[in-house]
C-alpha cells in the first residue's frame, strides 16, 4: 500500500509537469528531429547532442529547453544540467525535472538556506520528495527538533506513514541516536525495517551499535532465506564473529537527500516508465556517487532501455571492495552477453568465478552463458561447480541438474544426462520442462517408450499451451506407431508454432504415416521454408526433408535401416 501511493503520488506530480510542444525553429528542425529520433530510441548521448544543437537555433524553445535537461540528467551529467534547467525555471515553465536539477546542485553545493526558501508550490520536484527534502535539509542545519517534527508531518499523508518513518530511522541513526532509530525500526513487529532491503540492513546495522548482534542475527534470518544473497551471508558472517557494524547507510544529510531519490526511484520502478526512474537514480548517485544501490538500479534501468553501453559503464563503477561488487560483475555479464559480447562476457563471470570461487551464482550465470554458446563441456564443469556448492536436497537445485543434463545430452554423454534429468524429478516430480525433454529424448531413442508417453502426457497437462511439448506427445504416439492418436496433436503444436520447421516436418511424418500424402508433402515444404540455413545444429534436416519429398517417408526409412510405417503400425 504505501508503495502504491507513492508511485501515484510521484506519476501525478509528472503529468502535473508536462509541458506543451511549441512549433520548432526550422533552421534546427534536422536536429530536433534527429533528436527526437534517438530519444525514442533512448539514446540519450545522441539525443543530448542533437537537441542542444538544435536550441541553438531556437534558444528559448520550451519542448528543447526541457528535452536537453531531461537527457542530461538521465546521463547523470546534473551539472551540466543546471544552466538549462535555471532557464527553464527562469522563465517560469512546469518542468519537474529542471527542478530536481536545481535542488540536487542546491544540496551538492551545501546550499541548504536556499533549498529551503524555494517554495514547493512553484518550485518543489513533487510533495513526497519535498516533504522529506526539508526535513534532511533541517538536518543538515543541525535543527533537529525541526526535522523530527517534518518527518511526522510527511508520515501522516496517507499511506506514506512506513516511507517517512524509514526515513526518520535513517535520520536518527546518522546522528548516532541509534536508540531513537531501533524505537522506530521496531514497532510494529518491525514493519518499517522491512520496507525494503537497505531498511533491513540499516537496521542490522543500527542494532549491531547498540552491542545487539545476536538480536540483528535473528532479525536478519527471519526476513531473508538462507544463502539467496552474499552480501546478508557476510553481514551474518560479520555479525557471528562479533564485529560491530559501523553505520553506513546514511552518514550525513547530504546522504539522506540522495536516500530520498533512490527510495522513490526504487518505490516506482517496475510501476513507472524506467526512463522515469532513472531520473531518480541518476540523482541518487549524484548526490552520492558511492550509492551502490543507486548504481544498481540505473544500470538495471539502462540495460532495460537497451541501453547496453551505459549499462556496463554504470555496473563497471561499482568498486571491487563492495559488497554488492559480485552482483554488478553478474549484471555487466549478462547485459554483455545480451549485447551480443559474449566472449566479453564469459571473460567477466570466470574473473568475478576465480575472486570468488564460493558464490553459487557465478558458477550458475557462467554455465549458463557456456551453454547458451554451445561450449557444452565448459558447461558441465561450471554446472559441477555450482552443484558442489549448493544443498544437494534443495528443490530449487531441479534446474541445476537439469541444465546440467541437457549439455551431457548434446556431448552425447547419454547416461549422465538420464541421471541428471532423473534426480532433477525427484527434486521437483511434476516439472514440465524436465517430464518434456527426458520424455522426448527417450523417444528419439526409441528407449521406454511407454514411461516417456506417461512423463509427456503429465508435461502436456502441466502446459497445454506449450507447442514443444504438445509437439512431443504426438511425437512419441507416432513413434508407438498410434498415428491416427497421433495427427490432433501434431495438428495443434502446428497452430501454436506454426513457423517451426521441426513441427511442421513431423506433422508431415503423421500424415505420410495416416495416409494424407499431399498434405504430409506441403507440411514438409513448409517446415523447408522454415529451416534456417545459419543452424548447423538444427533439429530439422533440410536433406532429409528433400529426400522425403522426391521419393516418400518409407523410403528414408528404408535407406536409414529404420523399421518401415505398417510395421511399427502393426499392418
Amino acid at each position: 500500500m504505501v508503495v502504491s501511493l507513492v508511485r501515484r503520488t510521484v506519476l501525478a506530480v509528472l503529468l502535473s509537469s508536462t509541458v506543451a510542444m511549441p512549433v520548432i525553429a526550422d533552421t534546427g528542425s534536422g536536429s530536433y528531429l534527429a533528436g527526437r529520433q534517438a530519444i525514442y530510441e533512448n539514446d540519450y548521448s545522441a539525443a543530448e547532442q542533437y537537441y542542444a544543437q538544435a536550441l541553438k537555433f531556437d534558444p528559448q524553445n520550451e519542448l528543447l529547453l526541457e528535452s536537453v535537461v531531461v537527457a542530461r540528467l538521465a546521463l547523470g551529467e546534473i551539472e551540466r544540467a543546471l544552466p538549462i534547467a535555471e532557464t527553464i525555471e527562469g522563465a517560469k515553465l512546469p518542468s519537474q525535472a529542471a527542478r530536481m536539477v536545481i535542488s540536487a546542485n542546491l544540496v551538492a553545493d551545501g546550499q541548504l538556506d536556499d533549498l529551503l526558501a524555494r517554495d514547493p508550490e512553484t518550485q518543489g520536484a513533487g510533495p513526497l520528495v519535498d516533504g522529506l527534502m526539508t526535513a534532511w535539509a533541517y538536518l543538515g542545519q543541525g535543527e533537529m527538533t525541526k526535522a523530527m517534527e517534518q518527518f511526522d508531518t510527511v508520515s501522516t499523508q496517507e499511506g506514506l506513514k512506513e516511507f517517512a518513518l524509514y526515513h526518520k530511522a535513517m535520520a536518527l541513526a546518522s546522528i548516532g541516536d541509534f536508540e531513537g532509530s531501533e524505537a522506530v525500526f521496531g514497532a510494529n513487529d518491525g514493519v518499517v525495517a522491512q520496507f525494503s532491503r537497505r531498511a533491513a540492513l540499516a537496521r542490522a546495522e543500527v542494532l549491531s551499535q547498540l552491542d545487539r548482534d545476536e538480536d540483528a542475527i535473528e532479525f536478519l534470518n527471519n526476513v531473508f532465506a538462507a544463502g539467496s544473497d552474499p552480501s546478508i551471508e557476510n553481514y551474518l558472517a560479520r555479525l557471528g564473529a562479533g564485529e560491530t557494524l559501523p553505520f553506513t547507510h546514511v552518514r550525513s544529510a547530504q546522504d539522506g537527500l540522495a536516500e530520498i531519490f533512490f527510495s522513490v526511484g526504487a518505490a516506482l520502478n517496475s510501476e513507472a516508465s524506467p526512463d522515469y526512474v532513472l531520473l531518480y537514480a541518476r540523482t541518487a548517485n549524484f548526490l552520492r556517487p558511492g550509492h551502490v544501490d543507486s548504481i544498481l538500479l540505473s544500470a538495471e534501468l539502462l540495460d532495460e532501455l537497451n541501453q547496453y553501453d551505459l549499462a556496463v559503464e554504470a555496473y563497471r563503477s561499482v568498486p571491487t571492495e563492495s559488497n554488492d561488487y559480485h552482483a554488478a560483475e553478474l549484471g555487466r555479464a549478462e547485459v554483455l552477453g545480451r549485447s551480443g559480447k559474449m566472449d566479453a562476457a564469459v571473460e567477466v563471470l570466470q574473473n568475478l568465478a576465480a575472486r570468488q570461487p564460493d558464490l553459487p551464482s557465478v558458477h550458475v550465470a557462467l554455465a549458463d552463458l557456456e551453454r547458451r554458446q554451445e561450449n557444452y563441456a565448459a558447461a558441465v564443469n561450471s554446472y559441477d561447480s555450482a552443484i558442489a556448492l549448493t544443498d544437494s536436497a534443495s528443490a530449487g537445485n531441479w534446474f541445476l541438474h537439469y541444465a546440467r543434463g541437457i549439455s551431457h545430452e548434446r556431448l552425447k554423454n547419454w547416461d549422465q544426462a538420464e541421471t541428471d534429468f532423473r534426480r532433477a524429478l525427484e527434486l521437483n516430480p511434476d516439472q514440465p520442462q524436465v517430464l518434456n525433454y527426458l520424455g522426448y529424448s527417450l523417444v528419439e531413442r526409441q528407449e521406454k517408450l511407454d514411461e516417456a508417453l506417461g512423463m509427456i502426457e503429465r508435461a502436456v497437462a502441466a502446459r497445454p499451451d506449450s507447442g514443444y511439448i504438445v509437439d512431443s506427445l504426438g511425437w512419441v504416439l507416432f513413434r508407438l506407431g498410434r498415428y491416427d492418436e497421433a495427427v490432433e496433436h501434431m495438428e495443434r503444436a502446428v497452430e501454436l508454432m506454426p513457423v517451426d520447421p521441426v513441427v511442421n516436418d513431423h506433422l508431415g511424418d503423421v500424415y505420410w504415416a495416416v495416409g494424407r500424402g499431399r498434405e504430409a508433402e506441403f507440411q514438409w515444404k513448409r517446415a523447408l521454408s522454415f529451416v534456417d540455413p545459419e543452424d548447423t545444429d538444427g533439429e530439422a534436416d533440410p536433406d532429409r526433408i528433400r529426400r522425403k519429398l522426391e521419393v516418400g517417408l518409407d523410403v528414408v526409412l528404408a535407406e536409414e535401416g529404420a523399421e518401415p510405417l505398417k510395421v511399427a503400425n502393426g499392418n
